[in-house]
């Protein structure tokens, strides 16, 4: 009787595997138990517009929690029109690097997750400037956020200092603007 490799790599993968079953097997009730596994990645926001609240483990280790990505969308629809979209999961691993950056706890204050193309167009006709034709919110890769406790001016440079997108300063709206589109600022 032959005795299976000792590889390090299939062992690891082998256990890998059994982890991402057991996580897809876990029923809606158990997910809380992925909040005490040592790489949970958890990201917490209150909606300015909606009023709602959430603090969910997005992630664990490199590995997105399809379920919680589906209620992350829905807490992030375009508010104006309830309609939700598909939002870009390197945002949320974005924003835990900010949080990480700024050592801060606080929930991220949500101004603007997805926004549909109606609802952007409509914007665009009605607030003289500053929202793109082309916006990434409208494609889940753009969220306008404030942190409680963080000067936005600390926001918007530790987000610049990640290089992980575009990053916008509206001090005047006080938010900042964030995304995964390439690198730039305004």
């Amino acid at each position: 009787m032959t005795k299976p490799p000792s590889d390090p790599r299939r062992l690891f993968l082998r256990h890998t595997g059994r982890l991402a079953l057991a996580g897809a097997l876990l029923p809606l009730s158990a997910r809380p138990a992925l909040a005490g596994l040592p790489d949970a990645r958890r990201l917490s926001f209150d909606h300015t517009h909606t009023g709602e609240h959430l603090s969910i483990v997005y992630a664990v280790g490199d590995q997105f929690v399809p379920e919680s990505l589906a209620t992350l969308n829905r807490f992030l629809r375009d508010h104006y029109s309830g309609e939700v979209g598909a939002i870009d999961p390197q945002l949320f691993a974005l924003l835990y690097q900010l949080k990480q950056t700024l050592c801060c706890d606080a929930p991220f204050q949500v101004i603007s997750g997805y926004r549909s193309p109606a609802t952007n167009a409509r914007l665009r006709k009605t607030r003289g400037g500053g929202v793109a034709s082309h916006s990434l919110h409208m494609d889940g890769k753009a969220i306008d956020i404030r942190l409680p406790g963080v000067p936005l001016s600390d926001l918007r440079d530790a987000a610049l200092s990640l290089h992980g997108g575009g990053v916008g300063f509206y001090a005047q709206e006080q938010f900042v603007h964030a995304d995964t589109g390439r690198v730039r600022s305004w």
